[in-house]
């Protein structure tokens, strides 16, 4: 006998969930089921009210802050569940009430008509890296503020380094020679600068710890296979493989080019087709870092000292790879700069071609026919 689907859909927050329920069937009635302290005890209680011997649970609720603990608990229990993208979820226009439980009892109805679709959820390692990585972003960003607010300090005060760059060995000995007549203006000078240099430190320490832990990764050999491609460096690569998880879920590479926000975006009415820029929908980590490598391809295609090094060990197929991508993309950047395109239009277009090739080489790691 066939089982009836009990649909269950929550809206998550840091303290409470509202949920909802209805039936399989097409004209039952969707109803608030009220709301629950967010623990899995409390989950737990309300599962055990609703589930019945010839009920089978389907359960939803959006992608949030509060992760995917929600999910793996439910799975562990052999309860099917989805996680949805917000952003993916239809809105009535003309729709002005917004409340925790209409958002719930909205998700659980969607969910029945088949109006969502689930996003990819990552495994606890792949998460765990992709925590290290996004860690060492953050510091990234505290690094630029700080440094910002260095030079800020010292134009206010009427210093301007006269080289040509700023954070070289050159700029640093400036910043040695710098003096201030008021010991609490010295005192600001010198705290400014050891923010800066203890954010680098930790830049530095942090990537050498992803090092260690990608190394003990099951993705790691997807991470080595991505450097063989110019521009991909270490990070580069560990982003891409922590961001994305399982790339066979993509057929093919406009898949992955739209899931990046890669693709540009289209306003077509009748016979009028009109593209603009790109989406950006989408993980925009792997994007920022693609975006980053291709600026690598505006030089001739070569083979350079580093890259040799980075393609040592891996097999011949995945360095033709490779030198395919720098012909075909040092050429393509070339072509759109003689065409007028500018220089950030270029290297966009670089970077949506420069996944295809990582989806390649991907392909080529696992085994599966492209």
């Amino acid at each position: 006998m066939k089982k009836k689907v009990l649909y269950i859909g929550l809206d998550v927050h840091k303290n409470t969930i509202d949920v909802a329920v209805t039936t399989d069937r097409a004209n039952g009635k969707v109803r608030s089921y009220g709301k629950i302290n967010s623990t899995l005890d409390s989950l737990n209680k309300l599962l055990s009210k609703l589930q019945k011997k010839d009920h089978q649970l389907r359960v939803v609720y959006e992608a949030g802050p509060c992760g995917y603990q929600i999910y793996r608990h439910l799975h562990s229990k052999n309860i099917d569940c989805a996680v949805v993208a917000p952003s993916m979820i239809p809105k009535r226009s003309g729709d002005r009430i917004k409340t925790d439980r209409r958002d719930a009892i909205n998700l659980v109805r969607l969910f029945r008509a088949g109006e969502l679709t689930s996003i990819y959820v990552p495994t606890v390692e792949d998460e765990a890296i992709r925590d290290l990585v996004r860690c060492r972003d953050d510091m990234r960003r505290f690094e630029h503020k700080a440094r910002q607010r260095l030079l800020a300090f010292l134009l206010r005060h009427g210093y301007h380094y006269a080289g040509k760059k700023h954070w070289t060995k050159g700029f640093h000995n400036w910043l040695g020679t710098i003096k201030f007549s008021h010991p609490a203006q010295q005192i600001a000078f010198q705290e400014y600068i050891d923010t800066t240099n203890e954010c680098s430190l930790r830049i530095k320490r942090i990537t050498d710890l992803i090092r260690v832990h990608a190394e003990q990764w099951c993705r790691y050999p997807f991470v080595r296979a991505y450097q063989a491609l110019r521009g991909v460096s270490f990070v580069v690569a560990v982003t891409v493989a922590a961001e994305i998880g399982d790339m066979n879920r993509f057929q093919n590479p406009k898949q992955l080019m739209a899931y990046l926000g890669l693709i540009p975006s289209e306003h077509s009415s009748g016979k009028s087709i009109r593209r603009g820029s790109i989406t950006k929908t989408g993980n925009g980590h792997v994007r920022r870092v693609l975006v980053e490598a291709a600026w690598t391809y505006h030089m001739p295609a070569r083979v350079s000292t580093v890259l040799q090094k980075r393609q040592q060990g891996l097999t011949k197929s995945i360095c033709d790879i490779s030198w395919k991508a720098q012909t075909r993309l040092c050429a393509r950047y070339r072509r759109l700069i003689a065409r007028g395109k500018s220089r950030q239009s270029v290297v966009t277009a670089v970077a949506r071609e420069l996944s295809a090739f990582i989806w390649a080489i991907d392909r080529e790691v696992s085994g599966v026919a492209v």
